[in-house]
């Protein structure tokens, strides 16, 4: 059984209920759709609450975290009910939001998954530094998951100290990934997850089409060539780190 830990099925084009059957015939038990505000966030509920191999989050992303203020009562609320909180962190590569903000709104959804005792589904992209010091000092690392993880080996071999969990998503198999497939061969493997980031970052050799979570597969495929070990070798301890972040 595969898991493909961060699908945004409630923001993709396919039908939802197509999207699940497939990943079901490609061998994924279940799969995590988080939020990237308070209306996808309760989309994602609505989603779990038909299908039970649906596991939701609930977060702002980076992106908009100028919008916290008007969104974080019903965040706070829709968290309350969550699998996770998510998908959180810092975007400093658009920087769409003030880095300044991204970093308060951040912390504050930190603190309302400790207030839950819910682990964190985090984006970084190209705020390794700022994020390294805020997970240290909170301490939240074993229940972090680094989504769409695309540092080399220096960042990685860093977070690795802070227990945090890696997520690779359609990157590593990308003709340009060497950088992220050194980086993949210094994350512990029991701390290593799988996900396809639909409908964004389609593996190849679908690059052209809207990604799914049935491809998930593939990403284990590329993890198995950078560990040297065999496919269901990854099947199995990517799925066994989800169940326990998770607690599925």
């Amino acid at each position: 059984m595969w898991v493909d830990t961060h699908c945004h099925l409630q923001l993709a084009e396919a039908e939802p209920g197509e999207s699940m059957e497939r990943a079901a015939q490609a061998g994924i038990g279940w799969v995590m759709v988080p939020g990237v505000d308070a209306v996808s966030s309760a989309a994602g509920r609505r989603l779990a609450s038909k299908d039970a191999r649906i596991k939701w989050a609930a977060g702002l992303h980076p992106h908009d975290a100028t919008e916290w203020a008007g969104q974080a009562a019903r965040i706070t609320a829709l968290a309350e009910q969550a699998d996770a909180v998510g998908e959180i962190g810092l975007d400093f590569y658009r920087s769409l939001s003030p880095r300044g903000v991204q970093i308060d709104v951040f912390r504050a959804q930190i603190e309302l998954a400790q207030a839950y005792d819910l682990p964190l589904i985090v984006h970084c992209r190209d705020a390794f530094s700022a994020l390294y010091e805020i997970l240290e000092a909170t301490g939240v690392g074993p229940r972090t998951v680094l989504h769409c993880w695309t540092a080399g080996p220096r960042w990685t071999k860093r977070f690795r100290q802070l227990d945090a969990t890696f997520s690779y998503a359609g990157p590593l198999a990308f003709k340009n990934g060497d950088t992220i497939r050194r980086g993949a061969a210094e994350a512990p493997p029991e701390r290593t997850v799988v996900e396809t980031d639909t409908p964004l970052l389609t593996p190849p050799p679908f690059r052209d089409e809207e990604n799914q979570p049935a491809r998930v597969v593939l990403i284990g495929e590329a993890l198995a060539g950078v560990w040297g070990v065999q496919i269901d070798e990854v099947e199995r301890l990517t799925t066994a780190a989800a169940e326990r972040i998770f607690g599925v």
